[in-house]
């Protein structure tokens, strides 16, 4: 039973290359009845780490589909940009390892593909504590997926909510605007001179 309203996300995990995640992709366009999908390419099992070579080429093929293409990336800024001229709907670069929740280890890469992308960025893999998605959605994140870090959980609808706050202020925070970080000295609040008099 899936609830109205709800809308699913089928993604490519298991596939190998290009051509196995298009064969998922139209098998879970039939089954599901949505254009969405996340291309998910890994062909090595110890650190399930994206293949953008492959991911770019199933993108662009399933773009040309009319899939809602919405692909799983190591975070490369260049791969992104061809991602996104391939036809992607978003791009979703890992925080880090999947199921690792070591959280936001590719830090420096991500920042440098919100501030060029011109699609959504969501931040997917090794997103593990409340804090961190936090964090992703202050950097300007348009979302996060966190799997692991809810159902590994002591108590899960508890976390999913912990998840949910801490998305909401991250997401506030960065639309309000986040003060300046200044290194080496600090910067009075108030005047330093002048107010003895």
């Amino acid at each position: 039973y899936i609830p109205e309203g709800i809308t699913l996300l089928p993604n490519t995990s298991g596939a190998r290359n290009a051509e196995e995640a298009v064969r998922i992709a139209r098998l879970a366009r039939e089954v599901c009845h949505t254009d969405f999908v996340k291309v998910e390419i890994e062909h090595e099992t110890k650190y399930l780490l994206p293949d953008n070579a492959e991911t770019i080429r199933a993108t662009e093929m399933l773009a040309k589909e009319g899939f809602v293409v919405m692909p799983y990336m190591f975070p490369d800024p260049i791969a992104a940009r061809q991602l996104e001229e391939a036809g992607a709907a978003a791009v979703m670069p890992l925080g880090s390892l999947i199921g690792s929740n070591m959280g936001l280890r590719m830090r420096d890469f991500i920042e440098i593909i919100i501030a060029n992308a011109h699609v959504p960025v969501i931040i997917d893999a090794g997103i593990g504590r409340p804090s961190q998605a936090c964090d992703a959605m202050e950097m300007g994140a348009d979302a996060v997926m966190a799997y692991t870090a809810v159902a590994s959980a002591g108590n899960i609808p508890l976390m999913a909510e912990a998840f949910k706050h801490a998305i909401d202020a991250g997401r506030a925070a960065y639309l309000s605007g986040l003060g300046k970080v200044t290194e080496g000295q600090a910067v009075p609040s108030s005047p330093t001179t002048g107010y003895l008099h």
